[in-house]
């Protein structure tokens, strides 16, 4: 199945476009996203949908250097859990190479990777995203977002020996050079960033001693393998899907690389259907989306992806027992939870 990757990975996105002056729904639309599948952090989507939107959002806004501002745009607490544990390292080159370790748990499109040799550091920084595409955009936010991490790591002063890119010069390079130094360089032959190897076992800036044991524990008991079960990828990627009311098997499978019947098999598999995580989802969402006197249920009716506010008091009414505003009520009444 094609790679996934955190809507983290587009944190920021909304923010830039308007600044632009292009319409992030629209562009969002094209790649068959949705502007709020980014609220969550957490959720996963199509790696090669996030890459696309990228690229055709740098078109349509006339910016060759849209990645990099999407890079300075970002916080280490993007990286997800892992950025709890990672920042209390006690030198950079613990905390690089945990990042790296782990960089499945915020990204499964990203393939960093460290080198040393010869009084050098190499970040290689590779993207594999399942299928040909251009990729340009992607590639300069992920080594730019790296330069931005090294950065808090070391001190906001610190700069490498020279950044490199593969693709050819954008006409101009001054956001390059602002974001990640003045030794930017194009046409090379890789993507990462060369610094000299003494700056790995310089402390890590933003590590406080007396937190690590209990950063070190917390990650322990939430780290997941990087073959996550494709039950869990259905289940993201139906909770990303439903507001969009494009939340069928055929849109999943497109969004992991393959067809309906592979998804059908590898759920049957794990003694699940698509039927079933999706009935689950909404029924989970829906007891959390109701209780809430916050939205009105015309809303959550389109949040759960139903095509009228009929449909889902129906679909409610058989699962719960009563009327969505029914079991609203009761949840409000005194002495209830």
């Amino acid at each position: 199945m094609k790679p996934l990757v955190r809507t983290a990975a587009l944190s920021g996105y909304v923010e830039l476009c308007r600044t632009l002056g292009i319409d992030p729904q629209a562009q969002m639309r094209q790649v068959g996203l949705d502007t709020a599948a980014l609220a969550v952090q957490d959720r996963w989507i199509s790696g090669a949908a996030a890459v696309q939107l990228l690229e055709l959002s740098a078109a349509a806004s006339g910016h060759e250097d849209f990645g990099v501002l999407m890079a300075e745009l970002r916080r280490f607490s993007n990286l997800g859990p892992v950025s709890l544990v990672v920042r209390e390292e006690p030198d950079v080159r613990s905390a690089l190479g945990l990042l790296i370790r782990h960089q499945h748990m915020y990204n499964e499109i990203l393939h960093a990777r460290l080198s040393e040799g010869d009084g050098l550091a190499t970040l290689k920084v590779d993207l594999q995203i399942g299928e040909a595409m251009p990729a340009r955009q992607a590639t300069e936010l992920a080594v730019a977002a790296f330069h931005r991490i090294l950065r808090g790591f070391l001190h906001s002063r610190w700069q490498p020996l020279s950044v490199w890119f593969r693709h050819p010069s954008p006409a101009d390079t001054t956001t390059h050079r602002r974001v990640c130094g003045p030794k930017v360089e194009f046409g090379r032959e890789f993507d990462g960033i060369v610094f000299y190897a003494a700056d790995l076992d310089a402390p890590n800036a933003m590590a406080d001693p007396l937190l690590r044991e209990y950063a070190r524990q917390y990650f322990e008991s939430i780290v997941v393998p990087k073959d996550t079960a494709v039950a869990d990828r259905v289940r993201e990627l139906i909770e990303v899907l439903l507001p969009s009311g494009r939340c069928s098997v055929e849109q999943v499978a497109r969004s992991l690389g393959v067809d309906r019947r592979t998804v059908h098999r590898q759920l049957a598999a794990s003694g699940e259907t698509f039927s079933s995580l999706l009935n689950a989802t909404r029924m989970h969402l829906a007891e959390q989306f109701v209780a809430s006197p916050r939205r009105s249920l015309t809303e959550i009716s389109d949040l759960l992806g139903f095509s009228s506010l009929s449909a889902f008091s129906r679909w409610f009414s058989e699962r719960f027992g009563c009327s969505p505003r029914a079991w609203r009520n009761r949840q409000q009444l005194p002495g209830q939870d």
